[in-house]
C-alpha cells in the first residue's frame, strides 16, 4: 500500500505558497507553475483514490505516535471522495484565473492564497482528528478573507470583513465544541472519539460539545438561518475563487455533519431531524432568495443556500440510499456551481461597466453564444433537467424520501426545487435575448474552465452510473462506524 500518497494532495498545495512566492517578480511564470501544480496535485488526489479504493483506506500516524496520542492522516473512501471533487474543482478554478482578465489575479499574493486555501481544504477532508479540522477550517477562512478583501469588487473589503467576523463567531463555537469533546472523553481523535462516546455513558458537557460543532458547521456550511455572510462574500469575491467558495468552502460544513451523524453521534436522532428541518428552510429560502435578486452572482450564492439543504435533507434522513444520494448531490453541485459562477464572471468582464448586475449584463450574450449554451446547460443541470447530472441528484433524494416514507419533507422540497426553472430562465433570457441598444463585443475572462465543468456535468448525466456506485460504496462505509475506528486504531 501506497501510504506517501496520502501525504501530496498536502504537500503539493502546501509548496505552491513559497513557489509561487518565489516567482511572484513574474506573472507567466507564476501562473503557468501555479497551473501545473494544481494539476499534478489532481492527478495525485485522483491516484490516492484508486489505491484507496483498490487497496484499502489509508491512515499515516505523524512522528511515528500511534493513534490516538499523535497527529493522524485518514485517507477512507468519503475523505477522498471529498479530496477528488474539490481538486477537479479547484485544478478548473486555477485555470479561470490563467485566463482571467481581473486585476486580483496578477496580484503577487493571488497564487499564494489560493494555494493556501487549496492546503486547508486537502486537509480537513484528510485529517483524523477534530482539532486539526479546526486548523485547517481556520486556514481556509484567512486565505479566503483576504482573497475576497483583494477583489476588484468595491465591496470586497466589506464583504470579507463579515465573513471574518461571522467566522469567527464559528471559531469560537468550533473551539469551544473541542474543549468540551476533550473534558468529556480525553482525546480529540475521531476514531478514538467515536468508540468512547459509543461505548461510555454521555458526560454533562457531551451535549455542550453537540450544540457548539452543530452550530459551528451550520455556519461554515452556511444553512439557513446560519448564511447571512454567504452572498456578500461570494457575489464580491474575484470569480475564480467565488466559485470555489461557494461550490467548495461550504462543502467543509456538509462533510463535518457526516462524520457527526454517522462515526461521532450516530444515535443521536434529534440532530438528524434538526437537518432535515434547516434543510428544508434552506430549499424554500435559498429558491425564493435566488428569484428575487438582481445580481447573476448573488443568485447563484442563494442558489447555493438550497442546494446545501437538500444535501443536509439526505444526510438528516440517514439511510444508506439517502446518505449516497447526500454525496452525488454534494459532487454534482461542486461542478455545476463553479462552473455557472465562471459563466457570470466571465460575463461580467464583458459588459461596459464590469459587474454580474442583470441591468448591466442585459444583452452582453448577444456576441457570445457559446458562452450562452454553457450557460443554459449548466442551469438546466442547476434545475435538475436530463440529461445534466443535477437530475440523477435530485431524482435520489426524491428515491430515499420515497424509500424512508418522509413525505412531508419531500412534497415541500419538491415544490421549491422548481422556482430553480424560474431563476435559470430568467437570467438566461436577460443575458442573451433581451432586446437592448447596440452592444460592443469585448474580450473578457476565458471559457475553457466552465467548458470543460459543463462537459463532465452532461457526461454524468449520460454516464452517471461510476459517480453512483462510488457514492452508494462510500454510504455503505459511512454506515459502518466500527471500519474507520478499526482502521485508525489497529
Amino acid at each position: 500500500m501506497q501510504t506517501w500518497l496520502i501525504l501530496l494532495p498536502l504537500l503539493i498545495p502546501f509548496a505552491g505558497v513559497p513557489l509561487t512566492l518565489i516567482t511572484r517578480k513574474h506573472l507567466h511564470l507564476q501562473t503557468l507553475l501555479a497551473v501545473m501544480l494544481m494539476f499534478t496535485s489532481l492527478g495525485v488526489s485522483l491516484a490516492l483514490m484508486v489505491s484507496v479504493l483498490t487497496e484499502g483506506s489509508i491512515v499515516l500516524q505523524m512522528g511515528a505516535w500511534q493513534a490516538p496520542v499523535g497527529i493522524t492522516l485518514a485517507a477512507d473512501p468519503l475523505g477522498v471522495f471529498m479530496l477528488v471533487m474539490s481538486h477537479i474543482v479547484l485544478a478548473a478554478g486555477f485555470l479561470y484565473a490563467a485566463g482571467s482578465t481581473e486585476k486580483v489575479t496578477s496580484y503577487p499574493t493571488f497564487y499564494p492564497l489560493f494555494f493556501a486555501l487549496t492546503t486547508g481544504l486537502s486537509g480537513a477532508f484528510l485529517t483524523g482528528d477534530l482539532f486539526n479540522l479546526f486548523v485547517f477550517a481556520e486556514i481556509i477562512v484567512i486565505s479566503g478573507a483576504a482573497l475576497t478583501a483583494s477583489a476588484d469588487d468595491k465591496y470586497g473589503v466589506e464583504a470579507a470583513y463579515k465573513y471574518f467576523y461571522i467566522s469567527t463567531l464559528a471559531a469560537v463555537f468550533f473551539l469551544l465544541g473541542v474543549g468540551s469533546m476533550y473534558i468529556s472523553y480525553g482525546t480529540l481523535n475521531f476514531a478514538d472519539l467515536a468508540n468512547r462516546i459509543a461505548t461510555t455513558p454521555p458526560t454533562p458537557l457531551t451535549g455542550a460539545a453537540l450544540a457548539f460543532l452543530t452550530a459551528t458547521f451550520l455556519i461554515k456550511s452556511a444553512a439557513v438561518p446560519f448564511h447571512f455572510w454567504q452572498p456578500d462574500f461570494h457575489a464580491a469575491a474575484p470569480t475564480a475563487v467565488s466559485a470555489m467558495l461557494s461550490s467548495l468552502v461550504v462543502k467543509v460544513g456538509v462533510y463535518a455533519f457526516f462524520r457527526m451523524t454517522t462515526l461521532l453521534f450516530p444515535q443521536v436522532d434529534m440532530l438528524n431531524t434538526l437537518l432535515v428541518v434547516i434543510g428544508v428552510a434552506g430549499v424554500l429560502y435559498g429558491g425564493f432568495g435566488a428569484a428575487g435578486t438582481h445580481n447573476a452572482k448573488r443568485m447563484l450564492a442563494y442558489s447555493t443556500l438550497a442546494q446545501i439543504g437538500f444535501m443536509l435533507v439526505g444526510i438528516g434522513w440517514g439511510t444508506q440510499l439517502s446518505l449516497a444520494a447526500a454525496l452525488v448531490f454534494t459532487f454534482n453541485h461542486a461542478l455545476i456551481k463553479s462552473a455557472m459562477l465562471m459563466l457570470a464572471g466571465a460575463m461580467a468582464s464583458r459588459a461596459a461597466v464590469k459587474s454580474a448586475a442583470f441591468d448591466v449584463l442585459v444583452g452582453v450574450g448577444k456576441y457570445h453564444p457559446f458562452a450562452g449554451a454553457l450557460f443554459l446547460l449548466g442551469g438546466m443541470a442547476l434545475a435538475g433537467i436530463p440529461p445534466l447530472n443535477g437530475f440523477i441528484s435530485k431524482l435520489m433524494i426524491f428515491q430515499s424520501g420515497v424509500q424512508s416514507a418522509n413525505y412531508v419533507p419531500l412534497a415541500i422540497i419538491g415544490v421549491a426545487s422548481i422556482v430553480t426553472v424560474t431563476y435559470v430562465i430568467r437570467s438566461f433570457i436577460k443575458i442573451w435575448f433581451e432586446p437592448i441598444l447596440e452592444v460592443k463585443p469585448k474580450q473578457g475572462d476565458s471559457l475553457i474552465a466552465p467548458a470543460l465543468l459543463i462537459a463532465l456535468s452532461l457526461a454524468l448525466g449520460i454516464w452517471a452510473e461510476p459517480l453512483v456506485a462510488l457514492a452508494q460504496f462510500v454510504a455503505r462505509w459511512v454506515g459502518d462506524p466500527t471500519a474507520y475506528i478499526l482502521l485508525v486504531l489497529k
